[in-house]
């Protein structure tokens, strides 16, 4: 089985025999919607080879191919009449360096637009004269002006990939650049309004642009306030990304030849890559399609293991990238927006359907930002307005991290990833809690000196999750739902790392004014509480299991084993 992880060329993926999972029948859904369309999703979730299956169904230049490459699939056996009809530009707004100012990045967006200006021309005949005057003009929106003048008569589709890449990373440096680029007077402002002529004219018939936040909408609707956002429409919810039943087909091959559970594997995979839903009432949630088929394409069928590790580190590069836009507007608030998800699990907004932020940037535009960039998805909605959650335990994973690099810049203190690796290595194998337990207290004593938290129970168990989140030897749940019953903390043995001992920790805060009396209470409390744990049948089939009870006040730890 040939799995197309980093493959975004469609010919190449049907015509290499590469497994596609059938997206086609959407193109029907895109002429019904209109002629101007914009579908945003998270990074790596499938956009660039969806957009390039569009250019080879609407290219004139592929139509004797058709058969070739859409014969089997939903739209070859129901073609619309637009099938290879249209002259296709095609752009692609990613690896612009923003690094230098307004200048440069003007520079290399023209250097871009040659290229792909240049290359249609040229591959569709057109004369030699335009292809000198267009590299003439010195700005994005002379360039497309002279061009689509030229192409007067004619009729073009234009498709957009990564249309935010290059404002993204200004957006998360210099918010005055970003207003000077993108508003009113921008560069790019003016380049969309010579689209918006260019439809008028007749001669731009078609527009789909692909992204992952909204934040140019406003630029873009103000110069081209003729396109339709998709992104948050019920019909598309599964346009992009792979749906369960589409994940269960890729993965019933690995579960045949290892004699597997197919239902074990397939909530795996859900555990670690699902959970998106862009519209509320979308029944059904979607998987990060990039990060499946990860999983598949280095699934060790030898040993009948799972990669490791679970997420490929060029994913984890790019969130870590897009991580940076967590300073966008007041740091400290956004701050308060994640902690608020790692304790309480969900937060509220009202989502935005695009930006405007030359009227400032607020806890709603945040969160909206998180949800466009996958960090969270929605939930449910309340009279208050959408409830927002974290999708998966991938995204989980970088929360954490990422609140770990927080608390450090945010109190100038170090908490060493090597110390945590080798405590927890302990732990896993000789059930040692105490080097665990000593950078705890380590952490909590850097943070008590500098007032830094407002300690309790809550941000003691998010700090030792922190820890813990650091590692990747054991799959951490927090607070599972077992009979109604909620344990502070289960480690459990994490595919493909075997590990001698499984762990749950209870975790009792003493607040210090309580003082002898108060923490012996905490301490009977706690251990009523894990005893009643250990006698739930899902606990009790939990092997070499070790639970712990752990009692603090903030300072000082005492641990309470349970063999």
């Amino acid at each position: 089985m040939k799995i197309p992880y980093g493959e975004s060329n469609f010919k190449t993926v049907i015509s290499g025999g590469y497994v596609y999972v059938d997206k086609t029948a959407t193109i029907t859904q895109l002429e019904e919607a209109g002629k101007y369309l914009f579908l945003l999703r998270p990074r790596r979730f499938g956009k660039s080879l969806f957009l390039s299956m569009l250019e080879y169904y609407y290219d004139m230049a592929y139509r004797d191919e058709f058969d070739t490459l859409f014969g089997r699939l939903a739209i070859g056996q129901n073609p619309t009449p637009l099938r290879n009809s249209y002259q296709v530009l095609f752009m692609d707004f990613s690896g612009i360096d923003t690094d230098a100012g307004h200048d440069a990045i003007l520079q290399r967006i023209n250097d871009k637009l040659d290229t792909y200006l240049l290359s249609f021309l040229l591959r569709y005949g057109h004369a030699t004269e335009i292809q000198t005057k267009v590299t003439e003009k010195n700005s994005p929106a002379a360039k497309m002006e002279y061009f689509m003048d030229a192409m007067s008569g004619q009729k073009l589709l234009l498709l957009i990939d990564e249309y935010d890449h290059f404002a993204n990373s200004i957006l998360a440096a210099d918010m005055k650049l970003f207003l000077r680029v993108m508003g009113k007077g921008g560069f790019v402002r003016s380049f969309y309004e010579t689209l918006k002529t260019a439809t008028q004219r007749g001669t731009l018939d078609r527009l789909f642009v692909t992204g992952v936040t909204p934040i140019m909408l406003d630029s873009m609707t103000s110069g081209f306030n003729i396109g339709q956002n998709l992104s948050l429409h019920e019909g598309f919810n599964e346009a992009i990304g792979f749906t369960k039943t589409e994940v269960s087909s890729l993965l019933q091959p690995l579960a045949d030849a290892c004699a597997s559970d197919t239902e074990q594997l397939l909530a795996d995979v859900t555990r670690w890559y699902n959970g998106y839903r862009f519209n509320i009432k979308a029944l059904e949630t979607v998987y990060n399609a990039n990060m499946v088929l990860y999983f598949v394409k280095n699934f060790d069928l030898r040993r009948c293991t799972y990669p490791k590790p679970m997420m490929d580190e060029n994913i984890a590069s790019d969130y870590g990238k897009i991580m940076g836009m967590f300073s966008i507007g007041n740091r400290d608030e956004n701050f308060a927006v994640l902690d608020e998800l790692i304790n309480q699990g969900a937060v509220q907004a009202s989502q935005r359907r695009k930006f405007e932020f030359d009227k400032g940037f607020d806890r709603d535009d945040f969160i909206s930002l998180l949800a466009y960039m996958g960090f969270v998805t929605l939930q449910n909605e309340t009279l208050a307005g959408e409830t927002f959650v974290i999708p998966n335990y991938a995204i989980r994973e970088f929360y954490f991290h990422y609140f770990k690099v927080e608390l450090e810049r945010r109190n100038q203190i170090s908490i060493p990833n090597q110390a945590l690796r080798l405590a927890v290595e302990k732990l896993a194998l000789y059930a040692d809690i105490q080097p665990l337990m000593d950078e705890m207290v380590r952490a909590l004593q850097l943070l008590s000196n500098r007032d830094a938290m407002g300690m309790d129970e809550k941000h003691v168990k998010v700090l030792l999750l922190t820890l813990l989140y650091q590692t990747q030897i054991y799959f951490v749940q927090s607070e599972r739902e077992l009979n109604r019953r909620y344990p502070d903390i289960l480690l459990l043995e994490r595919n493909p790392i075997a590990v001698p001992h499984q762990h749950l920790i209870e975790l009792k805060y003493s607040k210090k004014s309580d003082k002898a009396a108060g923490w012996a209470a905490k301490k009977q409390e706690g251990m009523e509480q894990v005893q009643g744990y250990l006698q739930l049948p899902e606990i009790a089939a939990l092997q070499n299991l070790v639970a712990w009870l752990l009692v603090t006040d903030g300072e000082r730890v005492e641990v309470v084993t349970f063999a």
